[in-house]
């Protein structure tokens, strides 16, 4: 995360047409608001300096420009997830929770989900979630190339599945989805989708969120693939 082009602690501090003090988590909370502003995202540097009481040319001695004060936004909302977490004695009830944490956050500020989900911060909080994360998995016993290497696609399947739910659709939009689906699987032919046949009674669940069914899978996989499962399997 850059936080400013010089370094922080180089900026100029110069207070605001209100007599504040601008600090760089007062932006980042400041663009919070605007992005989750009813209606939609109303955040541009403009908006931002109204927000602040401020130039908004001043936004830009504490961040190089917007994408790296979205990037700053992100990771703030990274913290969020690891505010009340701390990992317990069983490291796959931890990764769960962790799992679930990631994705509820997601889904409080589902404007940010995309650019969450795509995109590194390299900023404390998400140092922090990668350090907590992989300190897991090394506990599972794996080796730290195979901990890196899990823990990317643990969470970057979490971050993807996050994203989708997260995705807000337009007024009716999903009601809409669901009556036609149900339509359709009410209404198809048996002799053209034999397999779809079998399975009519249940293919509602298609229209539900495979988050919790991937995050138990991915678990299992992990417990699985545990070089100290392993062991405890040889040893009995």
């Amino acid at each position: 995360m850059t936080i400013s082009r010089g370094g922080a602690d180089r900026v100029r501090r110069r207070p605001t047409r209100s007599g504040v003090i601008l600090e760089p988590s007062m932006i980042i909370d400041a663009a919070l608001r605007l992005i989750e502003a009813p209606g939609g995202n109303a955040l541009t540097v403009r908006r931002l300096g109204v927000e602040l009481g401020a130039d908004p040319s001043a936004i830009y001695r504490y961040f190089r420009d917007m994408d790296a004060l979205l990037i700053a936004v992100a990771d703030r909302l990274i913290s969020e997830t690891l505010a009340d977490f701390e990992p317990g004695a069983d490291w796959r009830e931890s990764l769960r929770e962790m799992g679930r944490g990631v994705h509820d956050s997601m889904l409080r500020h589902p404007r940010l989900a995309q650019l969450r989900a795509i995109r590194f911060t390299a900023g404390p909080n998400e140092l922090r979630a990668d350090d907590i994360g992989i300190g897991l998995l090394l506990r599972a016993g794996f080796a730290p190339a195979d901990a890196v290497r899990h823990f990317r696609d643990f969470i970057d399947a979490v971050l993807a599945l996050a994203a989708m739910d997260a995705i807000e659709l337009g007024p009716g939009q999903e009601e809409a989805d669901k009556r036609a689906l149900a339509e359709v699987y009410a209404s198809f032919s048996d002799e053209d989708y034999p397999n779809l046949a079998k399975a009519r009674d249940h293919l509602t669940q298609i229209t539900s969120s495979p988050f919790p069914g991937v995050l138990d899978k991915l678990i299992d996989a992990l417990d699985r693939a545990a070089p100290k499962r392993k062991k405890r399997s040889r040893d009995h």
